[in-house]
Order: structure tokens, then C-alpha cells, then sequence
């Protein structure tokens, strides 16, 4: 469902996807959020890391925020988010079932490609002209000089790691 389509759901997802790097110990390499859909490339600073305790951290207080503004509101959206999880018991799903798709990269050209893909997964679905066009993506993040500065449009997002830019190669 396209869920992410207001900027205010999107920026307290930003800010919950910087705790849970913090809290979790990845820095985010690249992000997008789509209507229907998040892609987060995260690089894990810990010897030990755990995917599942970052997607916990990120998803659960997320999920949890929003079904509040929803009972608020009282929208109509909180009934279609209520699903049966077995008979008798129901519960409020924000997130699709599952881990989602998560995957190693080992060389520099996964990178680059998992990171081209993220980035130009907008201008795919014709959502905007160009990647860097995407208010809701670190593309335009490695278009700066330096990579690093924020522009004041976009999410709050404090971990992607300065080595993760290589202006060699537009993106």
C-alpha cells in the first residue's frame, strides 16, 4: 500500500532510521523512500551485527507512532492495517510480514550498483526526471560538495558515512 506518501510520516521515519543506526551500530550508505516501499543500504560498524535488532528499533516505534496519529484521526486506514494474525487475535501491521530482503555485499561494484539502484529507483518508476530529483533519497547527497552538508529539504538522516561517497562515478 502506498503508505509513505506524506512528508511528515516521512521525516519520523527518518528519525527513527537514525536511531536504529545508532542504537543498532550501522551508518546508513543510501536510503529511499518510496510510496509503497523503503530501500536502506546500512554498513554495520560492530564486529557483531544484528540486522534484526536495527529492523526492531526501526520498525516497531515507527509502526507504533503511526497507528497512534491513525487512532487519533480515527482513519479509516487503521481498520484496513488491522489484520488477523491467527483466529481471535488481531493486530495493527504497518510493515509487510517478514524481514524483507536483505543481502551481503562483498566488492566495490555490488556497492556501486546497490547504491545506482536505490538511488534511481524513482526516476524508474517515473516518480521524477532524474534520481537527484528524489526529495526522499540520499542521491543528491552525493552530489554535494562536500557529500556530507544537508540541504534543509531533506529527511534528517545523520549516518550516511563520509567514505561512502565516490564523486568518480555519477550516481
Amino acid at each position: 500500500m502506498p503508505l509513505l506518501t506524506n512528508d511528515d510520516w516521512r521525516r519520523r521515519l527518518s528519525c527513527y532510521v537514525d536511531q536504529a543506526c545508532e542504537e543498532a551500530s550501522f551508518e546508513l550508505v543510501a536510503f529511499v523512500y518510496m510510496p509503497e516501499h523503503v530501500h536502506l543500504l546500512v554498513l554495520p560498524t560492530s564486529p557483531k551485527p544484528d540486522m534484526g535488532r536495527f529492523l526492531a528499533r526501526l520498525k516497531q516505534p515507527f509502526s507504533k507512532e503511526i497507528k497512534e496519529i491513525l487512532v487519533g484521526a480515527q482513519s479509516r486506514l487503521l481498520t484496513q492495517l488491522t489484520v488477523r494474525e491467527r483466529p481471535g487475535k488481531f493486530c495493527f501491521r504497518y510493515w509487510q510480514e517478514g524481514p524483507g530482503f536483505d543481502r551481503n555485499i562483498f566488492s566495490p561494484e555490488a556497492l556501486a550498483a546497490s547504491i545506482d539502484y536505490i538511488h534511481n529507483n524513482p526516476a524508474q518508476r517515473k516518480l521524477c526526471e532524474k534520481a537527484a530529483d528524489w526529495k526522499w533519497s540520499s542521491a543528491r547527497y552525493y552530489l554535494l560538495d562536500p557529500p556530507r552538508q544537508q540541504l534543509p529539504d531533506l529527511p534528517h538522516i545523520h549516518s550516511i558515512p563520509a567514505g561512502a561517497f565516490d564523486k568518480s562515478q555519477p550516481r
